[in-house]
């Protein structure tokens, strides 16, 4: 659905890379009835080599949740296929207050529904569920989205620098910077899977309820875990070919739960 017209964004969710890569080609280009989309186009070669590739990562991300051994295994795997490992760093920066302009273009998407009083039949009603961002976000002062605003600008920036360094980043993802980060800029992503882990409690990124608490898995479960690659702004060929080239060494996607 349409929450907010500067950030939506759409891709394929796929069992495998070159799945993936086949309905991105097909969804690619400039749409006539879009105004904001432009015309380019999805170069990949799934046959080109992938080493020589310089990869950036995170050093202290690697360290610490959520990042776990998966994380820190895949970038092992960059090394044995050729690719070259590289130490990036981004300034210390409260990245989350960019999310005034989610909040505050996601309340006038949905207004109307604001503003009759339709927010009260939706089921979750805890502080950070959507119904009371888009209330909150009805005072919000024209100053701070421009402010944050001009922040989005600067992450912009920092990340075109970041991308002179190195041809894609590994970032964990579950990694609250990048996801925010990459939100508002725009640059493209591919989470695949890179092994597994075992869980005591499900998870969840958005609105906790005291009252529902998550559920407990005794004995804990073994569930899939991905890593991501992102890219430059229109570079998905090149995060194509290392995700394919590492989801063919990891040789995890044979692996589902009965019946999918």
């Amino acid at each position: 659905m349409t929450l907010c017209w500067s950030l939506d964004k759409l891709g394929p969710m796929t069992r495998a890379v070159e799945d993936a890569m086949l309905v991105l080609h097909a969804i690619s280009g400039p749409d006539p009835g879009d105004l904001s989309s432009v015309s380019s186009r999805l170069d990949f070669d799934a046959a080109a080599p992938v080493d020589g590739l310089r990869v950036g990562y995170f050093p202290a991300w690697m360290k610490e949740n959520p990042a776990t051994d998966v994380d820190r295994a895949a970038l092992e795997t960059v090394r044995k296929l050729g690719m070259v490992p590289t130490e990036v760093h981004l300034p210390d920066w409260p990245y989350d207050s960019m999310q005034l302009i989610l909040f505050a273009e996601g309340a006038a998407a949905f207004e109307e529904l604001t503003l009759s009083g339709g927010l009260r039949q939706l089921k979750a009603q805890v502080p950070d569920a959507w119904p009371n961002l888009f209330r909150q976000a009805r005072f919000l002062s024209a100053v701070d989205f421009v402010q944050a605003d001009r922040m989005r600008r600067k992450v912009a920036q920092e990340m075109a620098r970041i991308f002179t360094e190195v041809d894609l980043l590994l970032v964990p993802s579950l990694r609250d910077e990048m996801l925010t980060i990459t939100n508002f800029t725009g640059h493209p992503s591919l989470t695949l899977r890179a092994g597994f882990v075992e869980v005591a409690e499900a998870r969840s990124d958005w609105a906790p309820d005291p009252e529902h608490p998550l559920p407990k898995f005794s004995p804990p479960r073994r569930v899939p875990h991905g890593v991501t690659l992102i890219g430059r702004l229109f570079d998905e060929g090149t995060i194509g070919r290392a995700g394919l080239a590492l989801e063919r060494e990891w040789k995890v996607t044979g692996e589902r739960p009965p019946g999918f």
